[in-house]
């Protein structure tokens, strides 16, 4: 009995760290002054690629308490719902406003709009010229067309298989 509950507890206290989430690591940093409220806006990817999955945080200077506000953006390839969003606590830093594992659709220049309300007031500031360029890797196209091969022989592989087997005539000599 107590060698099983040692060996429960050995796994419990090993699969603890494993679960856990991996911290948001910013490598990159811009200041934005919204009002009376100063923000850092952190990028966990520099220089910034189109359809690049990547976290965004954006903290303001006094802690997010008693704030709310919206993000704006504005550049190329962005959908009408994807443009404006309200600000929400990251979900792996819990601290701060953010965005997990977002990607930016096509390369050109961004602006990041903040619109803030907290007990100083209203305040509204831009983060402008934000630099994104090409998608990292091959076009998508030839990408795609990578990754489908091996379904696609799969798919040659079944077809050829049936029709060696005719299961068909299998069955009608069952019956």
């Amino acid at each position: 009995m107590l060698a099983a509950a040692a060996a429960l507890a050995l796994v419990a206290v090993s699969t603890a760290p494993a679960a856990a989430y991996a911290p948001v690591g910013v490598v990159h940093t811009e200041r934005v002054q919204a009002g009376p409220y100063a923000i850092t806006v952190g990028f966990s990817e520099w220089p910034l690629r189109a359809m690049q999955s990547l976290d965004f945080t954006f903290a303001p200077a006094d802690g997010v308490a008693g704030k709310s506000g919206t993000l704006t953006l504005d550049g190329p390839g962005l959908d009408a719902d994807d443009r404006e969003s309200p600000l929400g606590r990251h979900p792996r830093k819990r601290d701060v406003w953010g965005l997990d594992v977002q990607a930016l659709p096509e390369p050109g220049t961004f602006s990041f709009t903040f619109d803030i309300d907290g007990p100083a007031g209203h305040g509204r500031g831009t983060l402008r010229n934000v630099g994104v360029l090409d998608q990292p890797g091959p076009p998508l196209a030839i990408s795609w067309t990578v990754c489908a091969i091996p379904p696609v022989g799969m798919l040659a592989y079944l077809a050829v298989g049936w029709r060696r087997n005719k299961p068909s005539e299998k069955v009608a000599t069952l019956i």
